[in-house]
């Protein structure tokens, strides 16, 4: 994922919009999205559905499939039927790969508010790099919560606080990651501290929303992870809607932390954000890892 960053940054990505396919009969929608990357052998078309009532159905709310074309030929190679799990690890990922360069050195607690399947991988991803003891987490169902918590303490043998309301959570973080569906703002400016990282990752469609405008604002590092992206899907495009982009925000891409182009986290104090939407080439970039590693263990049904 990291490589994946630094490839926008360096210029080897051809990556358009994503498409978004909106099924408002059923309330769901279908994200596509895609890169080209100059030097891979292939390249992948992610196709990911979202559809709220599927619970009630028996069938997970997200499914995501990746098809992998040859680069030289563009003929399909493998279709990677992954039941999501492939999106949800390289959203995770780049969690990690933010708080590698935003967050504190030194983590007590994470805070986590969602408690679906990023509200996981985040976690589990940033276990990589920090060795935080304990999570304070909030959701707004009772049971997904404590189901929530026992899952996370079993897997990471830590301490899991439910919280009864996002403030405490905020409060109570030294890293906090936002991973819900939300169309209004979670959290407020005024629940920030100094030395906070804030990872958002709800906001990937227009009108979602989990940080209110302000948090933003108040960041002395704020960071995405395609800012042409972020602008239409992410947090940041609350601030262009509603004219409240000041002029002199630098907003920095997440390439231009993995390349070195320029510096992370450069105080103890400060508050850092990072906006994420996903991306195409991040699609494209565990595609390929997972494509190799499947041909060398002898996996697949070849049509």
């Amino acid at each position: 994922m990291e490589s994946a960053f630094s490839w926008l940054e360096q210029d080897r990505v051809s990556m358009p919009p994503v498409m978004h396919i909106e099924a408002t009969e059923h309330k769901g929608d279908i994200d596509v999205k895609s890169a080209y990357v100059r030097g891979l052998p292939y390249f992948a078309i992610k196709i990911a559905s979202g559809f709220p009532d599927n619970p009630r159905r028996g069938l997970p709310a997200g499914s995501a499939m990746m098809v992998l074309l040859n680069s030289a030929s563009g003929f399909c190679e493998a279709i990677l039927l992954d039941n999501s799990y492939l999106t949800d690890l390289r959203t995770g990922l780049a969690g990690a790969v933010a708080a590698k360069y935003l967050a504190p050195e030194t983590i007590r607690t994470v805070g986590v508010l969602g408690t679906g399947t990023q509200g996981r991988y985040q976690v589990k991803c940033l276990r990589l790099l920090r060795r935080f003891q304990q999570v304070f987490v909030w959701g707004r169902s009772t049971e997904n919560l404590q189901a929530y918590a026992e899952a996370l303490r079993e897997d990471l043998k830590i301490d899991v606080v439910t919280a009864d309301c996002a403030e405490t959570v905020v409060r109570e973080c030294e890293l906090l990651i936002t991973a819900t569906a939300s169309d209004r703002p979670l959290v407020k400016s005024e629940w920030l501290h100094a030395g906070q990282h804030i990872t958002a990752v709800g906001a990937d469609f227009p009108h979602k929303q989990e940080l209110e405008p302000e948090v933003l604002r108040r960041a002395d590092r704020l960071v995405c992870d395609r800012l042409s992206q972020c602008m239409l899907l992410g947090e940041l495009q609350h601030l262009v809607r509603n004219g409240q982009l000041p002029g002199d925000l630098e907003v920095i891409e997440l390439g231009q932390l993995t390349t070195g182009a320029k510096p992370g986290r450069l105080g103890e104090d400060e508050i850092t954000v990072c906006d994420l939407t996903g991306t195409g080439v991040q699609d494209t970039a565990i595609a390929n890892l997972a494509f190799s590693a499947a041909m060398r263990q002898g996996m697949g049904l070849a049509v």
